[in-house]
C-alpha cells in the first residue's frame, strides 16, 4: 500500500496502458507505487459506468486521483469545467499532470496535494474511489473535510466495496446529516451519491 505515502517505495518505472473512461479509450502512463498502476481498478470502472457528471458543473474534484483516470474522464465529459485532482502521493500527481497534458487537458486539470487546494474553493461535484484502507477514523476525517467543500447544490459520487464497508459508510454519512443514497451496485461495489440535506 505504498500508494498511500507521499514518496512511494520502488523505482518510478513508467509504462503505458489503455483504459476506458465513459466509453472512450485513453492511453495513459502509470508506474509502480500508485493505486492500481497496472490497470483501471474495478471500483473506478463501476463508478464510471454507473453515473455521469451534470452538464452544468464547472468545478470538479477528483479526490485520491492516482494516475488521473477520473480526472481525465471528467475533463473530457465537461469541456467547460476545471478539475482539481488531489492526492498525497507525489508520483501520482506527476503522472496525473503528464496524462492531463498528453490528452490536452493540462490547462483544466490541476494536480494538487491536499494542502495546495484552497479551503475557500467550492465544488459542484466530488468524485472519489476513497482510500478505505487508511482506517475508519482517517477516512471519516477525509470525507468530513472534502464533503464540506461541496457547493450548496453540489453532489459527490463515491464508489466503495461492499465488503470494505460501503453500507456502514452510507449509514455513517446519513448520521452526519448528509443525504447519501445508493445509486448503483455492481461487481461487489456500491456507488453512493451524497448531497447536502434537502
Amino acid at each position: 500500500m505504498s500508494h498511500y505515502f507521499e514518496t512511494p517505495s520502488g523505482a518510478d518505472v513508467r509504462r503505458e496502458i489503455t483504459v476506458t473512461l465513459f466509453d472512450t479509450p485513453f492511453t495513459v502512463e502509470t508506474s509502480g507505487g500508485v493505486f492500481s498502476g497496472d490497470r483501471l481498478d474495478l471500483g473506478t470502472a463501476v463508478l464510471l459506468r454507473s453515473v455521469f457528471p451534470r452538464s452544468g458543473s464547472r468545478r470538479l474534484l477528483d479526490l485520491g486521483c492516482g494516475y488521473g483516470p477520473i480526472a481525465l474522464a471528467l475533463a473530457a465529459a465537461c469541456p467547460a469545467a476545471t478539475v482539481d485532482a488531489v492526492d498525497v502521493n507525489d508520483r501520482a500527481l506527476e503522472l496525473t499532470r503528464d496524462n492531463a497534458a498528453r490528452h490536452g487537458f493540462g490547462d483544466r486539470i490541476r494536480a494538487l496535494r491536499p494542502d495546495e487546494a484552497s479551503r475557500s474553493d467550492r465544488y459542484d461535484e466530488i468524485w472519489s474511489n476513497p482510500p478505505i484502507r487508511i482506517g475508519k477514523t482517517a477516512l471519516h476525517d477525509l470525507l468530513v473535510t472534502w464533503l464540506g467543500r461541496l457547493a450548496d447544490d453540489g453532489v459527490a459520487q463515491l464508489v466503495v466495496g461492499r465488503n470494505l464497508g460501503a453500507d456502514s459508510l452510507q449509514s455513517w454519512l446519513q448520521g452526519q446529516g448528509w443525504d447519501a443514497s445508493r445509486t448503483a451496485s455492481a461487481k461487489g461495489f456500491r456507488v453512493l451519491t451524497v448531497t447536502r440535506p434537502r
